[in-house]
């Protein structure tokens, strides 16, 4: 009955609903869960509406999807129900070059915004590792941000507006114009949780007049984490500023040829984007800096294809590392730049305990770290460990004044964590809010809030 209503609303090709269908929606990029009951790929907020008023006839839970590259769990059906898939929505539907904004729909795949507006010298600023793939819809729903939200910002800062499908399966829209409560700002990171975004007007960038990447090699990771804290210290805010240890710079290497140092303790990827005449004494601070704090080697990308293979060297690291293992867990928290050596100390500590090797790759500028360790899933006992190794790492990051998750979101496999940063007052607080959008919780059920929010004592 279900699907027959579905296929009535949205017509037979927008629908699948057999098995093998259905399996391939069961799981984002780490996360296993439940098969839906049925996956719909709309094409406008009009099916979208009409998919969600069905759901909520049929009590049917929603869970929205982009490209599935999140590692949380976000997009992955926990209690089945109905998978909207935005594969189809990927339009920009219009352009205002001169007011530096466009409108696009939720699949709309991140690069393929920069790709598609470059001819009039713009860009879409964030740019997660999985800008590739993964959907201006996941961006605004985990509140994205990658390499150069150190000088741009996170996702949020780019979104001016959005069009939301509510749980009554009512279409409104949000503004920053408009007086009253920023209720873009409340979506942006919710997840799925609050309203199914079907349009979005997003800020655009004017191309930089000059750009610069430079690499520096480091004997160790706490030289390194030195030499960024002086670097932001000084007053110098680099567009982007990465760091990577021996394990993913010699992962990286081998795969990319990029032109990473691979004896180096650790490495700096540095890059720069303004206008030409800053950059000789943006580089000469830069220069005087990491020396100062023991860099080994300085090296300047001569040519935009240099810089291209730097760049593309760090946003493969994680392909990279199917050389090293079969298996990787990717973790995701922040601590304050001073604290960059202890929380990397303490992800050292975690992993050789369970006797596991971990490479660290992240965005040093911001304290976002992002741990990557290697295992084999075939062996329980490494299963076990990653998961300990994990949590670890969680609570080390809670403990140096971090938090649980800087990017990726938090979604079913972080929910638990949250107890770790916010109280239950704090909890109950943020449920009833969510209450307000979606008082039955039929979008994106068991994400983001531990299960114990949903006890009478802390919903109260």
């Amino acid at each position: 009955m279900l699907v027959s209503r579905l296929l009535d609303a949205v017509g037979a090709d927008a629908v699948k609903f057999a098995p093998e269908d259905l399996s391939v929606y069961a799981f984002d990029g780490y996360t296993q869960g439940r098969a839906p009951s049925a996956v719909v790929l709309p094409r406008s907020a009009a099916d979208v509406s009409a998919v969600v008023k069905i759901a909520r006839e049929f009590g049917e839970p929603i869970v929205p999807r982009g490209a599935g590259t999140g590692l949380c769990g976000g997009a992955v059906p926990i209690e089945g129900g109905i998978v909207i898939s935005f594969a189809r929505m990927n339009r920009i539907l219009e352009l205002d070059v001169r007011g530096r904004r466009a409108r696009v729909q939720p699949g709309l795949v991140n690069l393929d915004l920069s790709t598609r507006v470059a001819a009039h010298d713009l860009f879409f600023a964030p740019d997660p590792s999985s800008q590739k793939v993964s959907t201006i819809g996941g961006n605004i729903g985990t509140n994205a941000g990658g390499p150069h939200c150190l000088q741009y910002g996170t996702t949020v800062n780019h979104v001016l507006g959005l069009e939301i499908v509510d749980s009554f399966g009512e279409v409104f829209t949000t503004t920053l114009d408009g007086a009253g409560y920023d209720l873009t700002a409340a979506l942006v990171g919710s997840e799925g949780t609050l309203g199914i975004v079907t349009s979005a007007w997003v800020r655009l960038q004017r191309l930089p007049e000059s750009v610069r990447v430079w690499v520096a090699a480091f004997p160790s990771i706490d030289a390194a984490s030195e030499a960024v804290s002086a670097i932001v210290a000084a007053g110098i805010i680099p567009t982007a500023l990465e760091m990577m240890d021996r394990v993913i710079a010699q992962a990286v290497e081998a795969a990319f040829h990029a032109g990473y140092p691979t004896d180096a303790g650790a490495i700096l990827l540095i890059e720069n984007a303004g206008f030409e005449d800053d950059m000789r004494a943006c580089e000469e601070g830069l220069y005087r800096i990491v020396h100062a704090n023991g860099a080994l080697s300085w090296h300047t990308a001569r040519s935009q294809s240099e810089r291209d293979a730097l760049w593309a060297g760090r946003k493969g690291a994680a392909g990279a590392v199917g050389r090293l293992a079969q298996n990787y867990y990717l973790q995701d928290v922040c601590v304050p730049r001073s604290k960059l050596p202890q929380a990397l100390r303490a992800v050292e500590a975690a992993a050789r305990e369970h006797r596991l090797i971990v490479g660290n790759v992240f965005h040093a500028g911001d304290g976002n770290l992002h741990p990557m360790i290697l295992y084999d899933k075939r062996d329980p006992l490494q299963v076990a460990g990653v998961i300990e190794t994990g949590n670890a790492i969680l609570s080390s990051a809670v403990a140096l004044g971090g938090t649980v998750s800087g990017e990726h979101g938090i979604g079913y496999e972080k929910r638990e964590a949250m107890t770790q940063i916010y109280s239950t007052g704090d909890l109950a607080t943020m449920a009833r809010v969510r209450d307000v959008f979606d008082p039955t919780l039929m979008f994106n059920p068991e994400k983001i809030f531990p299960s114990g929010a949903r006890c009478p004592e802390v919903r109260a």
